[in-house]
């Protein structure tokens, strides 16, 4: 099957010189700007039938599968302030708001 677009073409570099790289988006969760590494974060479960998807911090999203299951990721949807009313959450991201975009640590288990 035939490429849409050639490896090697004249679109290689479409930015200029003059133009500045995008900032980087915030985080879904914490809101505060992404670093090098971004998890593209499907707040619906693909299980469940979600397709969209929000950019978030590794560590954010490991705070979310931890503390929550799929069905109630489910239930909550696109609503990031009903997540945050859980006090696990809510101390996760006040505590987390003055680290470094690319911290990253191992987040304990919940005990279910």
């Amino acid at each position: 099957m035939a490429r849409k677009h050639p490896k090697h073409g004249p679109y290689e570099d479409l930015r200029h010189e003059d133009e500045a790289p995008a900032a980087p988006p915030p985080c879904w969760l914490c809101g505060r700007p992404t670093g090098k590494t971004i998890v593209w974060h499907h707040p619906v479960p693909k299980s469940r039938g979600g397709r969209d998807v929000v950019p978030m911090h590794s560590i954010c999203q490991q705070t979310l599968t931890v503390n929550f299951t799929n069905s109630e990721l489910q239930r909550y949807g696109m609503d990031v302030e009903g997540l945050l009313a859980d006090p696990a959450v809510r101390k996760f991201v006040d505590w987390v708001a003055k680290k470094d975009p690319d911290f990253t640590a191992t987040i304990t288990k919940k005990q279910r």
